[in-house]
């Protein structure tokens, strides 16, 4: 099967940027498939659950921001690393995997988020 991964890519970053900017809603209706399948353990399986915490994160931190460093993708899979600011300052990088049906919507979810230390032991920043 061949996929579009440059549309998806633009697709994945579209949805998020869409939800996370609390209009959860019109993201799934544009970008979702049939089902919707969440791997975050604070959000519930399927479209319903999904929409409900992202219109509760735009309700409780409408002054959070986004930044998408870059996207990566390979057949059906879009990964996208992202710099989020919430209120207070505190700043997080995360990682967020997409998997896309054969029509070119989103039908799973996975993600990882950490805050951006102070410090670096390394030296080098998180992106």
């Amino acid at each position: 099967m061949i996929h579009n991964i440059e549309q998806n890519k633009s697709n994945a970053i579209e949805f998020y940027q869409m939800a996370y900017d609390g209009n959860p809603r019109k993201a799934v209706e544009l970008f979702v498939g049939d089902e919707y399948i969440q791997h975050n353990p604070l959000v519930g399986d399927g479209v319903d659950p999904f929409i409900d915490y992202f219109e509760r994160m735009a309700r409780e931190y409408p002054d959070k921001s986004i930044t998408f460093v870059r996207s990566v993708a390979e057949e059906n899979l879009v990964a996208l690393h992202t710099h989020q600011t919430w209120p207070g300052g505190d700043e997080y990088v995360t990682m967020d995997f997409f998997r896309f049906d054969e029509n070119g919507k989103i039908v799973e979810h996975w993600d990882a988020m950490q805050q951006i230390p102070d410090h670096s032991e390394n030296g080098n920043t998180m992106y």
